[in-house]
Protein backbone atom coordinates (compact mmCIF):
# COMPACT_ATOMS: atom_id res chain seq x y z
CA UNK A 1 0.00 0.00 0.00
CA UNK A 2 1.35 3.21 -0.88
CA UNK A 3 2.12 5.98 1.76
CA UNK A 4 1.38 9.11 -0.01
CA UNK A 5 -1.39 10.40 2.04
CA UNK A 6 -0.35 8.75 5.52
CA UNK A 7 -1.72 10.77 8.47
CA UNK A 8 -4.00 12.57 6.56
CA UNK A 9 -7.73 12.39 7.13
CA UNK A 10 -10.15 12.76 4.20
CA UNK A 11 -13.82 13.28 4.60
CA UNK A 12 -16.25 11.80 1.76
CA UNK A 13 -19.70 12.49 0.73
CA UNK A 14 -22.07 10.48 -1.49
CA UNK A 15 -19.59 7.73 -0.44
CA UNK A 16 -22.24 4.89 -0.78
CA UNK A 17 -21.48 4.18 -4.32
CA UNK A 18 -20.04 4.97 -7.41
CA UNK A 19 -17.43 7.72 -7.25
CA UNK A 20 -17.48 8.31 -3.93
CA UNK A 21 -16.57 4.75 -3.00
CA UNK A 22 -14.43 4.34 -5.73
CA UNK A 23 -12.48 7.74 -4.17
CA UNK A 24 -12.57 6.20 -0.15
CA UNK A 25 -11.04 2.89 -1.37
CA UNK A 26 -8.41 5.08 -3.95
CA UNK A 27 -7.45 7.71 -0.77
CA UNK A 28 -7.53 4.88 1.71
CA UNK A 29 -4.72 2.81 -0.63
CA UNK A 30 -2.39 5.89 -0.78
CA UNK A 31 -2.22 5.74 3.66
CA UNK A 32 -5.43 8.17 4.45
CA UNK A 33 -7.78 7.62 7.01
CA UNK A 34 -10.54 8.05 4.99
CA UNK A 35 -14.54 9.08 6.79
CA UNK A 36 -17.45 7.81 5.13
CA UNK A 37 -20.54 9.77 4.74
CA UNK A 38 -23.63 9.20 3.22
CA UNK A 39 -27.49 8.21 3.80
CA UNK A 40 -26.96 4.13 3.35
CA UNK A 41 -25.62 2.70 6.46
CA UNK A 42 -25.78 -0.65 5.16
CA UNK A 43 -23.10 0.07 2.60
CA UNK A 44 -20.97 2.55 4.82
CA UNK A 45 -20.66 -0.41 6.60
CA UNK A 46 -19.67 -2.53 3.73
CA UNK A 47 -17.29 0.24 2.32
CA UNK A 48 -15.12 -0.02 5.74
CA UNK A 49 -14.83 -3.64 5.57
CA UNK A 50 -13.32 -3.64 2.67
CA UNK A 51 -11.22 -0.97 3.34
CA UNK A 52 -10.24 -2.34 6.21
CA UNK A 53 -9.63 -5.94 5.19
CA UNK A 54 -6.89 -4.11 2.31
CA UNK A 55 -4.85 -2.70 5.36
CA UNK A 56 -6.35 1.08 5.45
CA UNK A 57 -8.61 2.84 8.10
CA UNK A 58 -11.95 4.42 7.45
CA UNK A 59 -15.11 5.14 9.45
CA UNK A 60 -18.46 5.79 8.67
CA UNK A 61 -21.04 8.71 9.45
CA UNK A 62 -24.62 8.08 8.29
CA UNK A 63 -25.28 11.54 7.69
CA UNK A 64 -28.11 13.96 5.16
CA UNK A 65 -25.65 16.59 3.52
CA UNK A 66 -28.58 19.16 2.77
CA UNK A 67 -29.56 18.92 6.43
CA UNK A 68 -27.14 22.24 7.38
CA UNK A 69 -27.62 20.44 11.13
CA UNK A 70 -26.18 17.04 10.50
CA UNK A 71 -23.34 18.35 8.35
CA UNK A 72 -22.50 20.66 11.48
CA UNK A 73 -22.55 17.69 13.68
CA UNK A 74 -20.79 15.22 11.22
CA UNK A 75 -17.80 17.50 11.01
CA UNK A 76 -17.46 18.21 14.56
CA UNK A 77 -17.41 14.69 15.22
CA UNK A 78 -14.10 14.02 12.80
CA UNK A 79 -12.37 17.04 14.53
CA UNK A 80 -13.12 15.49 17.75
CA UNK A 81 -12.34 12.28 17.35
CA UNK A 82 -9.72 12.64 13.98
CA UNK A 83 -8.35 15.81 15.19
CA UNK A 84 -7.87 16.86 11.45
CA UNK A 85 -9.43 17.39 8.23
CA UNK A 86 -6.97 17.32 5.24
CA UNK A 87 -9.18 16.59 2.37
CA UNK A 88 -12.93 16.85 1.81
CA UNK A 89 -14.54 15.15 -1.41
CA UNK A 90 -17.72 16.67 -1.93
CA UNK A 91 -19.18 13.96 -3.78
CA UNK A 92 -22.99 13.82 -3.11
CA UNK A 93 -25.26 14.67 -5.84
CA UNK A 94 -27.96 13.27 -7.63
CA UNK A 95 -29.09 14.11 -11.71
CA UNK A 96 -32.32 14.41 -12.21
CA UNK A 97 -32.74 14.58 -16.34
CA UNK A 98 -36.18 16.51 -17.67
CA UNK A 99 -37.50 19.17 -19.54
CA UNK A 100 -38.27 22.24 -17.97
CA UNK A 101 -41.74 22.61 -19.15
CA UNK A 102 -43.89 20.10 -16.94
CA UNK A 103 -41.08 19.20 -14.74
CA UNK A 104 -41.97 17.33 -11.39
CA UNK A 105 -40.39 20.78 -9.34
CA UNK A 106 -39.73 18.20 -6.34
CA UNK A 107 -36.38 17.22 -8.12
CA UNK A 108 -35.31 20.29 -8.89
CA UNK A 109 -35.68 21.55 -4.71
CA UNK A 110 -33.57 17.80 -4.68
CA UNK A 111 -30.77 18.88 -7.03
CA UNK A 112 -30.47 21.89 -5.29
CA UNK A 113 -30.81 20.55 -1.55
CA UNK A 114 -27.95 17.86 -2.12
CA UNK A 115 -25.81 18.93 -5.75
CA UNK A 116 -25.33 22.79 -4.10
CA UNK A 117 -26.31 23.61 -1.00
CA UNK A 118 -25.00 20.29 0.74
CA UNK A 119 -21.39 21.02 -0.99
CA UNK A 120 -21.86 24.26 0.39
CA UNK A 121 -23.00 23.64 3.83
CA UNK A 122 -20.09 20.68 3.70
CA UNK A 123 -17.66 23.23 2.86
CA UNK A 124 -18.73 26.13 4.88
CA UNK A 125 -18.43 23.39 8.27
CA UNK A 126 -15.03 22.06 6.95
CA UNK A 127 -13.01 25.44 6.15
CA UNK A 128 -12.85 27.04 9.58
CA UNK A 129 -10.75 23.82 10.60
CA UNK A 130 -8.63 23.81 7.70
CA UNK A 131 -7.89 27.26 8.15
CA UNK A 132 -6.86 26.50 11.76
CA UNK A 133 -4.41 23.76 10.13
CA UNK A 134 -3.19 26.39 7.55
CA UNK A 135 -3.98 24.08 4.98
CA UNK A 136 -6.46 21.20 3.06
CA UNK A 137 -7.55 20.59 -0.52
CA UNK A 138 -10.97 20.92 -1.17
CA UNK A 139 -12.49 18.43 -4.07
CA UNK A 140 -15.63 19.23 -5.90
CA UNK A 141 -17.27 17.48 -8.01
CA UNK A 142 -19.16 19.01 -11.27
CA UNK A 143 -19.90 17.76 -14.56
CA UNK A 144 -19.36 18.31 -18.16
CA UNK A 145 -22.95 19.59 -17.44
CA UNK A 146 -21.21 22.31 -15.48
CA UNK A 147 -19.85 23.66 -18.72
CA UNK A 148 -22.31 22.99 -21.57
CA UNK A 149 -25.88 23.66 -21.21
CA UNK A 150 -28.15 20.82 -22.88
CA UNK A 151 -31.80 20.76 -23.47
CA UNK A 152 -33.34 18.04 -21.31
CA UNK A 153 -30.95 18.98 -18.00
CA UNK A 154 -31.63 22.75 -17.43
CA UNK A 155 -31.72 22.42 -13.71
CA UNK A 156 -28.76 19.78 -13.55
CA UNK A 157 -26.98 22.42 -15.78
CA UNK A 158 -27.53 25.20 -13.00
CA UNK A 159 -26.56 22.87 -10.45
CA UNK A 160 -23.25 21.72 -11.84
CA UNK A 161 -22.49 25.52 -13.15
CA UNK A 162 -22.90 26.90 -9.69
CA UNK A 163 -20.76 23.91 -8.50
CA UNK A 164 -17.73 25.43 -11.04
CA UNK A 165 -18.51 29.42 -9.54
CA UNK A 166 -18.47 28.23 -5.61
CA UNK A 167 -15.62 26.36 -6.77
CA UNK A 168 -13.38 29.57 -7.96
CA UNK A 169 -14.82 31.69 -5.84
CA UNK A 170 -13.36 29.62 -3.19
CA UNK A 171 -10.18 29.22 -4.28
CA UNK A 172 -9.93 33.04 -4.49
CA UNK A 173 -11.05 33.22 -0.88
CA UNK A 174 -9.07 30.37 0.84
CA UNK A 175 -5.16 30.19 -1.17
CA UNK A 176 -3.77 32.45 1.73
CA UNK A 177 -5.07 29.71 4.41
CA UNK A 178 -2.96 27.10 1.87
CA UNK A 179 -6.17 25.83 1.09
CA UNK A 180 -6.12 23.78 -2.35
CA UNK A 181 -9.98 24.08 -4.38
CA UNK A 182 -9.85 21.70 -7.04
CA UNK A 183 -13.10 21.30 -9.45
CA UNK A 184 -13.71 17.88 -11.33
CA UNK A 185 -15.92 17.83 -14.15
CA UNK A 186 -16.59 13.74 -15.72
CA UNK A 187 -18.56 13.06 -18.34
CA UNK A 188 -20.48 9.96 -18.65
CA UNK A 189 -19.77 7.71 -15.65
CA UNK A 190 -21.02 4.35 -14.82
CA UNK A 191 -22.89 5.10 -11.96
CA UNK A 192 -26.24 4.59 -10.04
CA UNK A 193 -26.67 8.32 -11.59
CA UNK A 194 -29.27 7.30 -14.21
CA UNK A 195 -31.04 5.11 -11.70
CA UNK A 196 -32.38 8.02 -9.86
CA UNK A 197 -34.06 10.12 -12.79
CA UNK A 198 -37.99 9.96 -12.39
CA UNK A 199 -38.89 11.41 -15.37
CA UNK A 200 -39.46 7.90 -17.71
CA UNK A 201 -38.51 9.92 -21.00
CA UNK A 202 -35.53 11.42 -19.90
CA UNK A 203 -34.09 7.96 -18.35
CA UNK A 204 -35.06 6.25 -21.58
CA UNK A 205 -32.89 9.08 -23.53
CA UNK A 206 -30.31 8.81 -21.26
CA UNK A 207 -29.87 5.21 -21.06
CA UNK A 208 -29.93 4.91 -25.21
CA UNK A 209 -27.23 7.73 -25.22
CA UNK A 210 -25.21 5.98 -22.71
CA UNK A 211 -25.47 2.89 -24.44
CA UNK A 212 -23.59 4.03 -27.93
CA UNK A 213 -20.54 5.13 -26.06
CA UNK A 214 -18.49 3.23 -23.50
CA UNK A 215 -18.57 5.36 -20.34
CA UNK A 216 -15.99 5.97 -17.85
CA UNK A 217 -15.31 4.11 -14.68
CA UNK A 218 -15.71 5.38 -11.69
CA UNK A 219 -11.91 4.22 -10.76
CA UNK A 220 -11.36 6.60 -13.41
CA UNK A 221 -12.14 9.99 -11.41
CA UNK A 222 -11.33 8.72 -8.32
CA UNK A 223 -7.65 8.38 -10.03
CA UNK A 224 -7.90 12.14 -10.82
CA UNK A 225 -8.67 12.86 -7.25
CA UNK A 226 -5.83 11.01 -6.32
CA UNK A 227 -3.93 12.89 -8.56
CA UNK A 228 -4.92 16.14 -7.59
CA UNK A 229 -4.10 15.70 -3.91
CA UNK A 230 -1.13 14.26 -3.83
CA UNK A 231 0.65 17.35 -6.11
CA UNK A 232 3.38 18.91 -3.71
CA UNK A 233 1.52 22.06 -2.16
CA UNK A 234 2.75 24.40 -4.49
CA UNK A 235 1.21 22.76 -7.01
CA UNK A 236 -3.12 23.95 -7.06
CA UNK A 237 -4.69 21.97 -9.54
CA UNK A 238 -7.64 24.48 -10.17
CA UNK A 239 -9.83 22.04 -12.60
CA UNK A 240 -9.96 18.43 -14.25
CA UNK A 241 -12.36 18.05 -17.48
CA UNK A 242 -12.68 14.10 -18.35
CA UNK A 243 -15.35 12.58 -20.73
CA UNK A 244 -15.26 8.91 -22.68
CA UNK A 245 -13.02 8.88 -25.68
CA UNK A 246 -16.50 8.22 -26.90
CA UNK A 247 -18.24 10.88 -26.08
CA UNK A 248 -19.10 14.16 -28.40
CA UNK A 249 -20.66 16.13 -25.84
Amino acid sequence: MANSLQGKVALITGASSGIGEASALSLAAEGAHVVVVARRGERLQELVRKIQQNGGQAVPIVADVADEQQVAEMVKHVKNTLGRIDILVNNAGVMLLGQIDGANTEDWRRMVAINVMGLMYTTHAVLPLMKEQNRGHIINISSVAGRVARAGSGVYNVTKWGVVAFSEALRQESYKNNIRVTVIEPGAVATELTDHITDESARQKQGEWLQGLTPLESEDIAAAIVYAVTQPERVNVNEILIRPTGQDR
